[in-house]
C-alpha cells in the first residue's frame, strides 16, 4: 500500500521541520503518551507540562474526537493525568468499531475566539492536488466540500500566494490574508516534498500574528521512504482504530520488507475459524469476498497474501505464523484453512509449496487436535508438482486435505471449505500431466494434428492463427504480429518467455530486439528461438538502444522502484515509442503522476505501474504474462479469440486468461492496468480501444474497490458509446464487511467513500447495462452465457482449432521438473558450496572460524581431505612464510583472479571510503551509484539473503565489532545494506564486502598506519591480496584432489559452449 495514515504527533514532528522558516508558523509543542510513557519520565522529558494549561486528546487514527467527547481541554497537569487515568487502555465503541484507547497526545492550550478558527486541507488525486479552505473551522463545520473554497494544483505546478489568495481567502480578513497566504504556500510546498498524500488541519488558528495547527490528520506515500527518510525520521504507521497491532503482523511486515516478494497479513478476528493462505493481492482479495458472501465474515480470521514468488524459506515462515496463530485457541466446529490463490505468471508453486508442507509437518499434532481442514487450489509454473507434494502430505499426516488445480474455478474450495457445496475430489490424474510442448522431430515445420475437439471462433472466415503483414499496425491496436519491443532490465527469463510465446504463436521474428542494461557494457546476451540459439544486444546506453532499433516501439520497463521513474521519463523523450509497460511495484505516486503526464503529452500509453503487463494472443506479451509454456497452451494463448478484458491485478490477468478460454473461444487481448492508485492509462482508455477493433466481439472488466474509474465505464454504457456486451465484476465487495479499514493488496484497493467500494460499483455497472454476475463465483458461467448469446446470433462463426509448433524445454526447468539428468562435467571431493553453508572438506566454514584452524588448518582440509593436528597446520603456515616470494605461487592465484572470477575487495574498499569520506548518508551513496549505472561492489550474492545469512559475514562481523577498536565503514556498510535488502533479499555485504570494509576501518583506525599510508594502500589495491592468496590455496588443493580422484584431462563438452564467429564471418 502507498498512502498511510500517520499519527498526529508524527505529522506535526514533520512539519514542524519543514515549515521552520515560515515567518508566521508556530511550532507545535506537543508530547506523546502511552501505558508506558505515562510515569515520571513524562514530566522530565517535557517540563513545560506543569507551567501552562492543557490539551489531551487519544493519537489513533480516530475522526471527530470532539464530537465524541474525547478531547479534554484547558485543564492542568494533574487534570490531565486525571483524565487519562479514566480513558487509558478503556474500550470505546464508534460506529461497528469497538477498540480500545492506547496512544495519546499532551499540547498546549492555545486560548483564541472562534473566528480565528479556519480549515485547510491538500488532497491528492490523478491529474493533481486540490487544496480545500474554508475561513471557519473546529468541529461544527459540518459538509466542507459543499462549503470550502476550492483550488486545484495541476501536476508538477505550485500556486504562489497571490493565487492562493484570489482563490482561497477572500473571506478572510484583509489584514490576516497575506500571513496565511504565506502560510498555504509554505505548507503545500511541504505537502508535495514531504510526499504527503492526504493532510488536514481543523482548527487552523490564525491569531497574535501566528499560524497554530491544533488538530491534524495525515497520510504519506509510504512508497517515498527511500526519498524522504532523512526528512521524516522512522515512521511508525500505526492500524487503523479498532484494530490492535499483533506482534505476528510486525514479523511478516518485517519479513516483506527484507523481501523481493510481497507477504502481507492483517489479523482481522484471531478466534475466527475461517483462515486464508492466498498467493496473490488480487487473489487475496476474491477469496474474501467469497467467504463474505458465504456468510463467513464474522468467523474470517485474517487477510493477507504471499505473492511476486517467494522463496521456499520466506513461503515456509509465513505458513508457520499463520498456523501458529491458528493453533492458539479451539474452535467447537474446527476450522477450515484455505490455501489458494490463481494461475501464476513466474511463481514456482512446487518451490512455495514446500514451504507450507514444512510447516503443516511441524504443526501435524496440532492441526489434528485443532480439528483443522485444509482446501487447496494453485495453478502456475510447476504446480503439478506443488499438488502432488501437498497431496502426499494430507495423506501422511492424516488430516482432511482437499486439493485441486485449474480445472476447478479458483473459488470453488470456498463452498466446499464451509459445507456450501459438495466437495468433489478429481482423479489425480485429471490434470494435464505435462509442464511444456516438447520439440519433436520437425516440430519447427507445419505440424499436422488431429483437429482439438474445442472450436474457435471468427467473424470473417479467417484462418485460426491470422499470418498478418508485420509492417503493419491495426489502428488503435498496442500490439501486432510485428511489435518490437526494447527490455529494460537483465531478465533474462522474462525475455526466454517471450521469444518461446513469438515462435509458438508462428511469428517470423523475434518481439525483443534489445535490452539496456547501465550496469554492464554493450555486449550480446543468449536465447533461445525454438531449438536455435540466438543473440540479443544489449546495451548500456538506452540512447543507443533506440538509435540502432529504430523499428522498436514498445518498452518493457523491469527496472526497479527506485530507478523505474528515471529509466520511464528517459524512454519517453524518443519519439519512435508507442507503449510502455512498468512493471515495478511502489513507485511513489508523485513521480507516476508525471510519468502520467508526459505520457499523455507524447500520446505513449502506460501500462502500470504495479503490473505484469499484457497479453495480445497470437501477437505478443509483455514480459512474465500468460505464465509459462503450459498455460499459455492450457489456455489457448497462441492464437486469437474474440473476448477482450482489462483487469487492475496482473495475477488475476492469467486467472481470466484460463476462465475466458473455458467459456469461450479465448482471448482477444487482455491487459492488467496495474494495482497502484494511480495507473498509466485507465480502463476506459482500453475499453474503447476494444470497442473500436471489429475482431473484439465482446468485453470483460474486472474492477476492484478503491476509486471512481468504474463509473466512466457506466456512463458510456449509458451514452452507447459502449456498444459490445460487457462483462463486469469489481472484487472487494467484502470491505463493508469489517468493523475496521483493511487496505487490500493494491495499493488502490481501499474505498474513501461509499461512492467507491465495490457493492456500489456493481451496482452502476448493471443498471448501466453491463453483465454483472452474482459473485466472481458465476463470472465464468456469466461470459459463458454472453458468448453463447453471440454465437447463436451469428455475430461469432465457430471454427476449427490448429495447433501450436511444439517449443523445446529449458534445461535448467526440465531438471528442476526432474525429467532429466546430467552427468557432471566435473569431479570434487574437497568442498561444497550447493547447501546452506560452505564446507571444507564436509566442516562448515562456521567450524573452521569458530575453531580458529587458521590457514594451516584450512590447507590440512582442502589439500588432505580432514583436520590436522596443530604441528602439521602450524607448520603449513611457517612455509607460507618462508615461500611467500616464489613467482610460481603469486602466478597461480593471480591467474584466478579478475572481474570473471570474482575479487571485489579492492572495488568495495574503494566505492565504500569514498562515499563515507565524502559524506553522503548511505542513501545517498545507493541512489548516486544507481544514477551512475554502477553496481555496488561488495554488495549482492546469488544464494544468501537477508533472511538465509552468510554465516562466513555473520562471524567476521562479530569479530571485527568485538576486537577492532572502531568501525566507522562497517557500520556505514551496514547501512547500506539495510536500503539494498529492502529491494532485493539477496543484496546483502558480501564476504568481499565485509573483507573489504573492515580492512579499511583496521588500515585506518589500529595507529599502525598515518591516514596518507592508510590510502595508498587502499588505491594500489593491497586489499586484493588477500583473495590472491585465498585463490592460490584452493586452486593447489582442487589441483591435488584431481589427482586423488585420478581425473583424465579435463575437457569442457562442447555443446555447453556458444560459438560466436565475428559477424562479418557469420553468415
Amino acid at each position: 500500500m502507498s498512502a498511510k495514515a500517520i499519527r498526529e504527533a508524527t505529522g506535526k514532528t514533520i512539519l514542524n521541520s519543514a515549515l521552520a522558516k515560515c515567518p508566521h508558523f508556530s511550532p507545535c509543542r506537543f508530547a506523546s503518551v502511552d501505558e508506558d510513557s505515562l510515569g515520571d519520565g513524562l514530566l522530565n522529558n517535557n517540563a513545560w507540562l506543569t507551567s501552562t494549561p492543557l490539551v489531551v486528546k487519544p493519537d489513533q487514527l480516530i475522526k471527530r474526537r470532539g464530537k465524541l467527547g474525547l478531547i479534554k481541554v484547558n485543564v492542568d497537569f494533574p487534570g490531565v493525568k486525571q483524565w487519562l487515568s479514566e480513558f487509558m487502555l478503556k474500550e470505546i465503541k464508534i460506529g461497528r468499531t469497538s477498540g480500545k484507547l492506547r496512544n495519546f497526545i499532551i499540547e498546549p492550550f492555545l486560548p483564541h475566539a472562534q473566528d480565528e478558527e479556519s480549515y485547510v486541507c491538500i488532497y491528492s488525486h490523478r491529474n493533481g492536488d486540490t487544496i480545500l479552505f474554508h475561513h471557519e473551522g473546529g468541529v461544527d463545520i459540518g459538509d466542507v466540500e459543499a462549503k470550502a473554497k476550492t483550488l486545484l494544483v495541476p501536476i508538477d505546478t505550485t500556486p504562489t500566494a497571490e493565487e492562493i489568495k484570489k482563490t482561497l481567502l477572500t473571506d478572510v480578513a484583509k489584514d490576516k490574508q497575506e500571513m496565511v497566504a504565506q502560510f498555504v504556500e509554505a505548507l503545500y510546498k511541504a505537502y508535495v516534498d514531504l510526499y504527503f498524500t492526504y493532510l488536514e488541519i481543523n482548527p487552523l488558528v490564525i491569531t497574535g500574528g501566528k499560524v497554530h495547527i491544533l488538530d491534524l490528520a495525515a497520510k504519506l506515500d509510504a512508497t517515498a521512504d527511500f526519498i524522504c527518510r532523512g526528512k521524516w525520521g522512522e515512521i511508525e504507521y500505526p492500524p487503523p482504530f479498532g484494530r490492535d497491532a499483533y506482534p505476528e503482523e510486525a514479523y511478516i511486515a518485517d519479513l516483506d520488507s527484507k523481501s523481493g516478494a510481497s507477504l502481507k497479513l492483517t489479523l482481522l478476528n484471531s478466534a475466527g475459524r475461517i483462515w486464508t493462505m492466498v498467493a496473490g493481492g488480487g487473489a487475496s482479495v476474491i477469496y474474501s469476498d467469497t467467504i463474505c458472501e458465504y456468510g463467513g465474515a464474522s468467523e474470517l480470521a485474517n487477510y493477507g497474501e504471499y505473492s511476486g514468488a517467494p522463496s521456499e524459506q520466506q513461503t515456509y515462515e509465513y505458513a508457520k505464523t499463520i498456523l501458529s496463530l491458528m493453533t492458539k485457541e479451539k474452535h467447537p466446529e474446527g476450522k477450515v484453512l484455505i490455501i489458494g490463490g490463481g494461475i501464476a505468471n513466474f511463481t514456482n508453486v512446487a518451490a512455495t509449496f514446500k514451504g507450507i508442507v514444512q510447516a503443516l509437518q511441524e504443526f501435524q499434532v496440532k492441526l489434528i487436535d485443532h480439528k483443522i481442514s485444509i482446501f487447496v487450489r494453485r495453478a502456475g509454473p510447476n504446480y503439478q508438482e506443488g499438488l502432488r507434494v501437498i497431496r502426499e502430505i494430507g495423506t501422511n499426516l492424516g488430516i482432511p486435505l482437499h486439493v485441486f488445480g485449474p480445472e476447478t474455478h479458483m473459488t470453488a474450495i470456498v463452498g466446499m471449505a464451509l459445507g456450501k457445496r459438495p466437495i468433489i475430489e478429481h482423479a489425480e490424474g485429471h490434470c494435464p500431466s505435462t509442464t511444456a510442448n516438447f520439440l519433436l522431430p520437425g516440430g519447427q515445420t507445419d505440424v499436422k494434428s488431429p483437429v482439438a475437439s474445442r472450436k474457435t471462433s471468427t467473424a470473417s472466415g479467417k484462418p485460426a492463427i491470422d499470418v498478418i503483414d508485420s509492417s503493419v499496425k491495426p489502428e488503435g491496436a498496442l500490439f501486432h504480429r510485428g511489435t518490437k519491443a526494447i527490455i529494460w532490465g537483465m531478465q533474462t527469463r522474462a525475455v526466454q518467455g517471450m521469444l518461446d510465446f513469438d515462435f509458438v504463436c508462428r511469428r517470423n521474428s523475434p518481439s525483443v530486439v534489445a535490452m539496456v542494461y547501465p550496469f554492464t557494457g554493450d555486449h550480446k546476451q543468449k536465447f533461445y528461438w525454438g531449438h536455435k540459439e540466438i543473440l540479443v544486444p544489449v546495451y548500456k546506453s538506452m540512447e543507443d538502444a533506440f538509435k540502432k532499433h529504430p523499428d522498436s516501439d514498445v518498452l518493457v520497463n523491469f527496472a526497479s522502484l527506485r530507478s523505474a521513474y528515471e529509466s520511464t521519463m528517459d524512454a519517453l523523450d524518443f519519439p519512435q515509442i508507442r507503449t510502455i509497460a512498468i512493471i515495478a511495484e511502489g513507485i511513489p505516486e508523485n513521480m507516476t503522476r508525471k510519468m502520467i503526464k508526459k505520457a499523455h503529452e507524447k500520446k505513449v500509453s502506460i501500462i502500470g505501474p504495479a503490473t505484469v503487463g499484457g497479453i495480445r494472443p497470437g501477437c505478443f506479451k509483455i514480459g512474465n504474462t500468460g505464465g509459462m509454456m503450459d498455460n499459455i497452451l492450457y489456455s489457448k494463448l497462441y492464437r486469437q479469440g474474440s473476448v477482450a478484458y482489462v483487469s487492475r491485478s496482473g495475477g488475476m490477468s492469467n486467472e481470466l486468461n484460463n476462465i475466458v478460454s473455458k467459456a469461450s473461444d479465448g482471448v482477444y487481448e487482455g491487459v492488467a492496468i496495474g494495482g497502484d492508485r494511480y495507473p498509466g492509462t485507465t480502463f476506459m482508455d482500453h475499453i474503447m480501444r476494444y470497442q473500436a477493433d471489429p475482431e473484439v466481439k465482446m468485453i470483460v472488466l474486472l474492477g476492484e474497490v478503491g476509486g471512481v474509474e468504474e463509473y466512466e465505464v457506466c456512463d458510456a454504457l449509458k451514452s452507447k458509446n459502449i456498444s459490445k456486451p460487457m462483462v463486469a465484476w469489481c472484487i472487494g465487495t467484502c470491505a463493508g464487511m469489517f468493523n475496521s479499514e483493511v487496505q487490500f493488496g493494491h495499493a488502490g484497493a481501499c474505498a474513501n467513500s461509499d461512492r467507491e467500494t465495490a457493492l456500489a460499483k456493481n451496482k452502476a455497472l448493471k443498471e448501466a447495462g453491463a453483465f454483472v454476475p452474482s459473485s466472481f463465483d458465476d463470472l465464468g458461467e456469466q461470459i459463458q452465457n454472453v458468448f453463447d448469446g453471440l454465437v447463436s446470433k451469428g455475430v461469432i462463426i465457430p471454427r476449427e482449432e490448429v495447433p501450436p509448433p511444439t517449443v523445446p524445454m529449458d534445461f535448467s526447468w526440465a531438471r528442476e521438473l526432474g525429467l532429466i539428468r546430467k552427468p557432471a562435467s566435473f569431479m570434487t571431493s574437497i568442498c561444497d558450496e550447493r547447501g546452506q553453508e560452505l564446507l571444507y572438506a564436509g566442516m562448515p566454514i562456521t567450524d573452521v572460524l569458530k575453531k580458529e584452524l587458521g590457514l594451516g588448518g584450512v590447507i590440512s582440509l582442502l589439500w588432505f581431505q580432514r583436520p590436522l593436528p596443530p604441528a602439521a597446520c602450524k607448520f603449513f603456515e611457517m612455509c607460507l612464510m618462508v615461500t611467500a616470494d616464489l613467482v610460481s605461487s603469486l602466478v597461480s592465484g593471480l591467474l584466478t583472479i579478475g572481474d570473471r572470477f570474482g575479487g571485489a575487495l579492492n572495488g568495495a574498499a574503494k566505492q565504500f571510503s569514498e562515499a563515507y569520506d565524502a559524506g553522503l548518508i548511505p542513501m545517498e551513496f545507493v541512489n548516486d551509484m544507481r544514477k551512475k549505472g554502477q553496481l555496488i561492489m561488495g554488495i549482492g550474492h546469488r544464494v544468501k539473503s537477508i533472511n538465509n545469512p552468510d554465516m562466513r559475514v555473520t562471524i567476521m562481523k562479530e569479530f571485527v565489532k568485538s576486537t577492532f577498536a572502531t568501525t566507522p565503514l562497517l557500520d556505514y556498510a551496514l547501512e547500506v545494506e539495510k536500503i539494498t535488502t529492502s529491494k532485493k533479499p539477496n543484496l546483502i555485504l558480501n564476504v568481499d564486502g565485509v573483507i573489504a570494509v573492515a580492512f579499511v576501518d583496521f588500515l585506518r583506525n589500529s595507529g599502525c598506519f598515518t591516514r596518507e599510508e592508510a590510502q595508498e594502500y587502499i588505491d594500489m589495491g593491497a586489499i586484493n591480496g588477500l583473495f590472491v592468496l585465498g585463490r592460490s590455496i584452493g586452486f593447489i588443493g582442487h589441483y591435488m584432489d584431481q589427482k586423488r580422484l585420478k581425473q583424465g584431462l579435463y575437457r569442457h563438452p562442447w555443446d555447453d559452449i556458444s560459438y560466436v564467429l565475428p559477424e562479418q564471418y557469420n553468415g
